[in-house]
């Protein structure tokens, strides 16, 4: 697996590229300081998952990964930030992300994030995830989608399986169907909810927590 860093603290580069390149499945192929350099190399070599700092000199994080999620819609992007504003973290699932993860994450969990990233999950670490619900209780709700939720049962308990960070495989086995299924079905909640990804359905369902 190829494993890029983008990140302005040159010792949180080093020691992220330390951690990750001691796992033996994991590759990091490329670091970077700032979004330009990330440009660069990504172009060249681009990599199966990236962890992008937010807060960064010129372009900040979350923009380049607007720009990513467009031009290589392959990559998994996992935001790894010490800031923990709910505003930074709505914005950043907003743009299709697929984790959001504080810098004092431990390691194995780190690890843990990128494979689940990678096996079609959503990353989001329990701080994260508070901090999301407590923001969307302070957003504006549209009265019409809480008083009409179009899903069946069997697809709402998918998406809250989704919400949850499980992948297709995780959801396949604790739903008792295969994994084709699943994606059928997700694919199919998608279209209805006219979201793009699993993250967005991830924020749908944490608005209806």
């Amino acid at each position: 697996m190829k494993i890029a860093i983008v990140d302005d603290q040159p010792l949180m580069l080093k020691g992220l590229a330390m951690i990750l390149g001691s796992v033996a499945s994991f590759q990091v192929v490329w670091t970077a300081e700032n979004a330009e350099v990330a440009m660069l190399k990504c172009a060249t070599d681009t990599p199966d998952v990236v962890l992008l700092d937010i807060r960064m000199p010129g372009m900040d994080g979350i923009s380049l990964a607007e720009t990513w999620v467009v031009q290589y819609p392959e990559i998994k992007i996992l935001m790894l930030t010490t800031f923990d504003e709910e505003s930074l973290i709505y914005r950043a699932l907003k743009v299709g992300v697929h984790g959001f993860l504080l810098k004092e994450t431990e390691p194995d969990q780190i690890i843990e994030a990128i494979r689940a990233a990678v096996a079609g999950g959503v990353a989001i670490s329990p701080v994260v995830a508070a901090k999301m619900i407590k923001f969307l209780d302070r957003e504006p709700q549209n009265n019409d989608s809480d008083e009409r939720i179009p899903l069946t049962d069997r697809e709402y308990q998918l998406a809250t399986y989704v919400s949850e960070g499980l992948n297709n495989k995780e959801i396949a086995e604790a739903m008792f169907l295969s994994e084709g299924t699943v994606k059928n079905h997700l694919t199919h909640i998608l279209q209805k909810l006219s979201l793009r990804d699993r993250t967005q359905l991830a924020i749908w369902m944490l608005k209806r927590i």
